[in-house]
Parts: structure tokens; sequence; C-alpha cells
């Protein structure tokens, strides 16, 4: 069975979304279609399996908190 499913961030701006997607974009290559629209960044996640599916969302979730994090460590210096 083929699943497809969408995660999207809101960001403050642009200019935010496009940070975490060029931060994230390596490791999505060949695993997750990613875009910035506007102030949000959209990823496309297929797979073969919900079990599959949710580790990738899982995986893109952590990381896209640790740029965050680092985002607003940079943002206090």
């Amino acid at each position: 069975m083929k699943i497809k499913t969408k995660i999207k961030f809101k960001y403050k701006s642009g200019e935010d979304a496009e940070i975490v997607f060029r931060s994230l974009e390596p490791d999505n290559i060949g695993y997750i279609n990613s875009v910035v629209e506007g102030n949000y960044f959209i990823c496309s996640l297929n797979g073969n399996s919900i079990g599959t599916i949710l580790s990738t969302a899982d995986d893109l979730v952590f990381c896209e908190i640790m740029v965050e994090k680092m985002s607003e460590l940079m943002d206090q210096q």
C-alpha cells in the first residue's frame, strides 16, 4: 500500500523557513520532498507502510526541533 502525507511547519518569516529548508535538505534528499512557500516549510512523505512514514516523520520533526534550538542560540549571541 502506498502512503502519502504532508507536514507543514509555519515560521515567523520566509527567511526562517528557508533556513530550516537549507539546514535539512542534505538529509532529506531521496527521502522527503520539501519546499518553502512563504513562511511555510512543507514536507511531502511517501512510503509503503505506516511504520516507515511514522519513523521518517519522527526523524523530520526531531531534526526540525534541533534547527530551531540552534537558531534560538544564534539569536541570543
